[in-house]
């Protein structure tokens, strides 16, 4: 039996790999990634894979059993390197896909929602096995922030008081390597998300307990928090996508309360305070 990675040198795929090797021999994991020469060192069999080249993927998932299908990571462009995906490998006679979509996919606001849903579609039409971890915020894409916010006095975003239930990237790829060893997930969507939810204000708080500074949550409109990370330099787009997903967060788009995570990992979720020292 063999299963494969894509994105295995990505954030999320590395770990996953890393969580395969504790579950099954090193020979029957595969790591698929663009760029072979970064994936060296995780000590498995690497194969090149594109999800813009079709005839590259079906070759490179030939004799893999079971495929932990990674969302890409170029929004706009998902839905159809998704799609490429599958037909590879129902062409290469893939049995079972892992496939990690978004929390609520069918009915968030978050603007990623739609690419998700289509590649769901896709799979389920696909005729293959297939198991659907609808993952919700990975904790890091707040955390990430900190250094801004201790350097700026205070944390900034547009999600008001919106009940956030994160998670770090490693419960999440627990979850997959979890799910694509054993059979009785076949066929199942789950709703992942952490154990307890928390506001930004609440992350602001926490900031402030570890590392003993005032550090306020200052909550913006859509408008005001985009303009303010361009001037981070970050392009136009993703800033207009980053605020606009912390407006869905403030209408609960992040939210669960299912704790289905943790039953899939067996253990209790990473909580905020763990992330946060980490962070720091």
């Amino acid at each position: 039996m063999k299963i494969a990675v894509t994105g295995a040198t990505g954030q999320l795929g590395a770990i996953v790999v890393e969580e395969l090797k504790k579950r099954v021999p090193n020979e029957n994991i595969v790591a698929l990634v663009r760029t072979p020469e970064k994936a060296s060192a995780l000590g498995v069999e690497v194969r090149t894979f594109d999800y813009n080249q079709p005839e590259v993927m079906t070759a490179a998932l030939a004799g893999i059993d079971r495929l932990v299908l990674i969302s890409g990571n170029e929004i706009g462009q998902r839905a159809s390197q998704h799609f490429n995906v599958i037909e590879a490998a129902g062409k290469a006679g893939v049995k079972w896909i892992v496939y990690t979509s978004l929390l609520h996919a069918d009915s968030s606001t978050l603007s990623l929602a739609g690419e998700h849903m289509t590649t769901e579609e896709a799979l389920k039409a696909s005729g293959i096995d297939y198991t659907i971890l609808r993952n919700g915020w990975y904790t890091e894409n707040y955390t990430g922030s900190i250094g801004g916010a201790l350097a700026g006095g205070a944390y900034i975003g547009s999600a008001g008081n919106g009940k956030i239930s994160s998670a770090p990237r490693a419960d999440y790829a627990e979850a997959a390597a979890v799910a694509v060893t054993d059979e009785s997930h076949r066929g199942k969507v789950y709703e992942l998300a952490g154990d307890d939810y928390y506001t930004l204000a609440d992350l602001a708080k926490e900031i402030s307990n570890q590392t003993g500074k005032n550090i306020p949550y200052k909550n913006l409109t859509e408008s005001e928090y985009t303009r303010i990370l361009e001037s981070f330099e970050i392009p136009a787009g993703l800033a207009a996508a980053i605020a606009s997903w912390d407006v869905s967060a403030s209408k609960d788009d992040l939210f669960d309360d299912s704790r289905q995570l943790s039953a899939l990992i067996g253990r209790p979720t990473t909580p905020l305070s763990e992330s946060v020292k980490a962070a720091l």
